[in-house]
């Protein structure tokens, strides 16, 4: 039997994992996402791809809450990485800056595509460049799927460049 995940529609076969709903994702797609964290962390570049790989996710995931501020900060990260090129260490501190400046952001609305490729598209590849690369194809992708809302997230954004 395939599980299908609310987020980003990724199907893999029931392990029988309970879904995680803080994250709008089934147990079998945050698995994957455990892996490909472990390889992020575990990394070592200065240019910290750990916070590109939360942020395409976290755009993936987005769930309808009363809370705004993870779409917000995971569509910001994915603007600063795709269209300015900053590194995931930029973005971490331009995230600091934000959560110290405003404990409001805007309501962003989900595509009903949040693109084709998902965590488990970058996991697939071996550990190494090659990986790192499709991460970073894996991010343009689904800040693709959200143009939308981009100039709303470039002008929340802006502030803080």
């Amino acid at each position: 039997m395939l599980i299908v995940c609310p987020g980003c529609g990724l199907q893999l076969p029931s392990l029988g994992l309970e879904p995680d709903r803080r994250a709008n994702a089934s147990g079998e797609c945050r698995a994957v996402m455990n892996e490909m964290t472990y390889y992020t962390l575990a990394h070592g570049d200065p240019r910290f791809i750990h916070q590109h790989l939360v942020d395409a996710y976290g755009a993936q995931h987005v769930r309808q809450s009363q809370s705004t501020i993870g779409a917000a900060f995971a569509l910001a990260g994915l603007y600063l990485a795709v269209e300015r090129g900053l590194t995931g260490r930029q973005v971490q501190k331009i995230h600091m800056q934000m959560a110290r400046t405003s404990k409001r952001w805007p309501r962003f609305d989900p595509p009903q595509n949040v693109g084709p490729l998902t965590v488990a598209d970058v996991l697939a590849l071996g550990p190494g460049p090659r990986r790192d690369e499709k991460l970073m194809e894996w991010c343009a992708s689904v800040w693709g799927a959200w143009s939308s809302e981009h100039d709303p997230v470039r002008e929340m954004t802006g502030s803080f460049l």
